[in-house]
């Protein structure tokens, strides 16, 4: 399990004051709110303030007051520890399921999750099997019947046409 989640990356400097660029890697822009601690390559800061602009979010950090110390940060990566709050039932941190592997109900080993992306419906786990092939899995409740995160394994279910 990680301990820090990366949530976005530091493209550019904004303005004269210190301000920074950053494309997101999260929707969730709460990370960003005035006072809360994030980490500028493993290097802990303090927000100072934030706002969204267009597809961007435009940060300012205590302690970075000009253009020169903006510039410094370019091409860092923004992470964020872990919340302590416990998500909801059935719900898990994409970077808990990379790398878990992936056996059928019936315990044959089909390969392991290397991606995730959502459609709007629902999360699509994308399954490197052992011959090398991508198989695409929804993550429904027909398909998905066991999460295990200390065991690093999830446990599907092959519904006729999915493969």
């Amino acid at each position: 399990m990680q301990n820090k989640f990366e949530v976005g990356k530091i493209v550019n400097t904004f303005g004269i004051k210190g301000e920074v660029k950053v494309a997101l890697y999260t929707e969730n822009i709460n990370n960003f709110k005035k006072n809360n601690k994030i980490y500028v390559n493993n290097k802990e800061m303090q927000v100072e303030h934030s706002r969204l602009q267009k597809n961007m979010l435009i940060l300012k950090l205590k302690g970075v007051d000009n253009m020169t110390d903006a510039e410094d940060l370019r091409d860092s990566i923004i992470t964020v520890e872990r919340s302590k709050k416990e998500l909801p039932a059935g719900t898990y941190y994409i970077a808990d399921l990379i790398g878990l592997d992936v056996y059928t109900d019936e315990g044959a080993l089909l390969g392991k999750i290397i991606d995730i992306y959502n459609t709007g419906a629902n999360d699509i786990y994308t399954v490197k099997t052992l011959e090398g092939k991508e198989v695409l899995l929804p993550a429904i409740k027909d398909v998905i019947k066991q999460v295990d995160i200390q065991n690093e394994k999830v446990i599907v279910h092959i519904l006729k046409g999915l493969i």
